[in-house]
């Protein structure tokens, strides 16, 4: 298995990240992708240790919607050279929140924008967050036309990650070239749309992560999320699809590596 997004740098795992991984390789994961979210200075910098203490661990770099009012041009700068790391897969995680609106919608507009170009330029993969308000302008909606115009003609994808659209938002993005990732609240009582997804996209275009440390899946749901956990996502979505487990991991693993498959060492 992969966990195609995970976030082990929280501070909710500072006082047993090693555990943690410990944990994530018995349970049979073969790479963790490590999300390098800026959070001010130095917090991308622990991510890209994570990954580079660990030769199944890869990592990525960004500035997150939340975050997008904070970011200076030197971050910009200063994130561009981190992503020269070997190690670095994809840009990310980027994009729309109209959930929390933690930034100005200009700014979270301007700030997608702006890393989109960054990461065409260094031929990196971008790693999508969209999360839309039920009251106000779909940020899918927004999302999906930004990435068609500005990102499309790339032919570089990316990952949906923690999808929670629509089936038609996860078909138009597969049309742009990128992979959908279901994370642990595919398996929560009241995502049956989102089961609905995972049943009826093609099986070569569909990830598993866990977007821990939060989104424990059931029957861990309450409790603080890791990798290991993601064997949760692939039984669930093997349940609704009518497979094994191991069906849906081994497909979601290949379709992780072909997405990376200049930049990672396969197993």
């Amino acid at each position: 298995m992969i966990d195609s997004h995970a976030h082990l740098t929280s501070r909710q795992f500072a006082s047993d990240r090693d555990d943690v991984i410990r944990r994530a390789r018995e349970a049979g994961l073969s790479h963790i992708l490590c999300i390098g979210s800026w959070e001010g200075a130095g917090s991308v910098e622990r991510t890209l240790e994570v990954a580079a203490q660990h030769d199944f661990i890869y990592a990525s770099v960004g500035i997150h919607p939340h975050e997008a009012k904070d970011a200076t041009d030197a971050d910009y700068a200063h994130l561009e050279q981190l992503a020269r790391t070997p190690k670095v897969l994809a840009w990310g995680e980027i994009g729309l929140d109209y959930w929390y609106d933690h930034s100005p919608r200009e700014v979270q507009r301007d700030a997608f924008l702006r890393q989109l170009e960054i990461a065409r330029g260094l031929k990196l993969s971008v790693i999508i967050h969209c999360r839309s308000s039920q009251n106000s302008t779909n940020a899918w909606d927004d999302t999906l036309a930004l990435l068609r115009q500005h990102w499309g003609p790339t032919g570089l994808g990316g990952i949906l990650h923690c999808f929670s659209g629509e089936l038609h938002h996860a078909h138009s993005a597969i049309d742009l070239g990128f992979l959908i990732s279901f994370a642990g609240n595919v398996t929560f009582p009241k995502a049956q749309d989102l089961r609905d997804a995972a049943r009826d996209l093609p099986l070569d275009r569909i990830l598993i992560e866990t977007d821990s440390p939060y989104l424990a899946p059931v029957p861990h749901r309450g409790r603080r999320n890791e990798p290991a956990f993601v064997a949760e996502t692939a039984r669930c979505i093997a349940g609704v699809r009518g497979l094994q487990p191991d069906e849906v991991a081994a497909q979601a693993s290949q379709n992780f590596l072909s997405l990376f498959h200049a930049k990672i060492a396969h197993p």
